[in-house]
């Protein structure tokens, strides 16, 4: 058994590279007391990460120069000096991008492994998942007939939204990058509307897609697809501000425009609210079990994108940054 590790080398600057990680082989390390050694099955590679790679004060720690990078991850408790963690235990939380490490369990919890694929634990039953119903429910008061639209939405979180707001019975429409990424929005998902973003005009892409308007806007992307949405925004309506990524490697002396109409903010009485997923524990307990029983009833589906082995975790990293996956991307180390 060996423990391999991805550290990070150095900060980018701009759009990271492979040079910016390398990996290192560590001992498997020995459980203390009250602590468990966790071997990792399955890590999620995540766009939030490209922030904690760099130094500025934000809601999460920067990852440290030479120490592994962290991720969420599902694994199997090996050998346990904690009761509430025997061994064999399935559990998820934050772990490292690596093969084992130990915890003394705090942040982690217990998952059922026959409900649904393990990775689904990294997903749609996972922190994308709960960010999903976060957003749609604790910020935007989504609510039944709203018109709503998602960027990204083929993405980890993108395709939860538009599931839930079907389920909830709202009018969905989706913009995603490529036209397989389309076809899966409409064609699986049953997506009212979708386009690719890449083609045409996207100020006319969205008024097409929107014919009634915008109640609720779940935004993961930014750019001139925020424009576009203001433009066709409706009295009262909600934006769940949840990522930015086409802002992501932008340095500070290439910013790009920001929306040159946020007058419609206050010409439509709009609430555009950010939000950070942890904040809301309640909500995020609540989702398992709806999540889990509408996986059970057919009315969710969840495409995800795994790469094997921890060596390929970094490229897994920069294809998720290059909208390169399709789906949640996870990087699976071992065998359930």
């Amino acid at each position: 058994m060996t423990n391999r590790q991805i550290l990070l080398k150095s900060r980018p600057v701009g759009w990271p590279t492979l040079d910016n990680f390398e990996v290192a082989t560590v001992d498997i390390p020995k459980p203390a007391n009250g602590e468990v050694l966790v071997k990792v099955i399955y890590m999620s590679v995540d766009p939030y990460m490209r922030g904690r790679m760099s130094d500025a004060k934000s809601y999460a720690e920067p990852f440290a120069v030479g120490e592994p990078c962290q991720a969420g991850v599902v694994g199997k408790v090996m050998e346990s000096n904690n009761g509430k963690f025997p061994e064999g235990t399935y559990l998820m939380g934050m772990g490292i991008w690596g093969n084992y490490f130990v915890t003394d369990g705090t942040g982690f919890q217990p998952i059922d492994a026959s409900i649904a694929p393990l990775h689904y634990y990294l997903g749609i039953l996972g922190m994308p998942g709960m960010t999903a119903y976060v957003g749609l429910t604790a910020i935007a008061n989504l609510k039944e007939g709203d018109q709503l639209f998602v960027s990204a939405a083929s993405g980890a979180v993108g395709q939860v939204v538009g599931q839930i707001g079907k389920n909830m019975g709202c009018h969905v429409a989706g913009s995603a990058g490529t036209d397989d990424k389309v076809a899966y929005l409409k064609d699986e998902l049953g997506f009212d509307a979708a386009f690719n973003y890449k083609k045409g005009d996207i100020y006319k892409s969205v008024k097409t897609a929107n014919p009634k308007g915008i109640d609720v806007y779940f935004e993961n992307v930014g750019g001139p697809i925020l424009e576009a949405v203001l433009n066709n925004i409706n009295d009262k309506a909600r934006i769940a501000l949840c990522g930015m990524i086409a802002d992501y490697n932008a340095t500070v002396d290439n910013l790009p425009v920001g929306p040159r109409n946020l007058t419609a903010l206050v010409k439509c009485s709009v609430k555009m609210q950010g939000f950070i997923v942890f904040n809301y524990l309640k909500e995020c307990q609540d989702w398992i079990p709806l999540g889990a029983k509408w996986l059970k009833e057919g009315k969710l589906k969840y495409r995800v994108s795994v790469a094997e082995n921890i060596e390929n975790a970094p490229q897994a990293f920069l294809d998720v940054l290059a909208g390169k996956n399709f789906g949640k991307q996870v990087v699976k180390l071992a065998d359930e």
